[in-house]
């Protein structure tokens, strides 16, 4: 089993959630994130002063899928979320020992 975290623009949510239902994800955790990678934040102007935007707003997706589904997985979320343009985010794959359905005990992939 792996578990699979994006960060990616807020703006790509919804098609990203979309491409993950079509390769079958069935749940998934959404956190809204602050960061930055190359791009360094950017500078805005406002009332005439400028400032620097040192954290940039991301969006960090989590989802636990079996092994025979993480590349399907990976594929989704890349295609989806590439806009050529720095700051389109990063996927982050690790493997999960063991997952627990709270509710009913089942283990490992019956919990996902």
């Amino acid at each position: 089993m792996k578990l699979i975290t994006a960060v990616i623009k807020p703006y790509k949510l919804d098609e990203v959630r979309e491409a993950l239902s079509e390769v079958g994800v069935t749940g998934l955790t959404i956190t809204d994130v602050k960061g930055f990678g190359r791009q360094k934040g950017h500078t805005e102007l406002y009332r005439g002063s400028e400032y620097v935007v040192d954290f940039l707003p991301k969006t960090k997706i989590e989802v636990a899928v079996s092994d025979d589904n993480a590349d399907k997985v990976i594929d989704a979320i890349s295609q989806v979320s590439n806009t050529g343009k720095i700051g389109d985010g990063k996927i982050f794959v690790s493997s999960l020992e063991q997952v627990v359905r709270i509710r009913t005990g089942e283990l490992n992939e019956d919990a996902l």
